[in-house]
């Protein structure tokens, strides 16, 4: 646990995703397939086109192997995204790859369901499957 920065800490968010950091603690119980779901309705970023902010329900859905991520890391990993100009796409593969090299999970999903625009609401998934991992 001494690897935590953040946690006990008062800290100030970051205001980019590329100066957040993802901490880890280890997975007490490796032994067993367990999944893990992390859920906010509070996500936003910004519109790269407009400068309008997007609200998402964020959904992180995974299988530990050998790590865990520490959620005050993750809450201020995801309010970098404030003022983070992306496409809803770009931020849901960008978070699953960012978690991915963080804790190196058994399996993985992120569902991110972005606010409707123009009377169309837009939901992205991405998921990580090693191929070893049975169905």
């Amino acid at each position: 646990m001494s690897d935590l920065t953040l946690l006990g800490q008062h800290s100030s968010f970051f205001t980019s995703p590329d100066d957040a950091k993802l901490e880890a603690f280890p997975n007490r119980s490796p032994q067993r397939a367990y999944t893990i779901v992390l859920d906010t309705h509070e996500f936003s970023s910004l519109c790269p086109v407009t400068g309008q902010p997007d609200s998402c329900h964020l959904t992180i859905t995974y299988s530990p192997a050998e790590h865990c991520v520490e959620t005050k890391s993750l809450k201020y990993y995801l309010a970098a995204y404030r003022n983070y100009p992306a496409f809803n796409e770009q931020i849901v593969n960008r978070i699953l790859d960012d978690l991915i090299a963080a804790i190196h999970p058994a399996w993985m999903k992120i569902e991110g369901r972005f606010g409707a625009r123009g009377g169309i609401q837009l939901t992205t998934i991405a998921e990580h499957q090693p191929e070893n991992r049975p169905l």
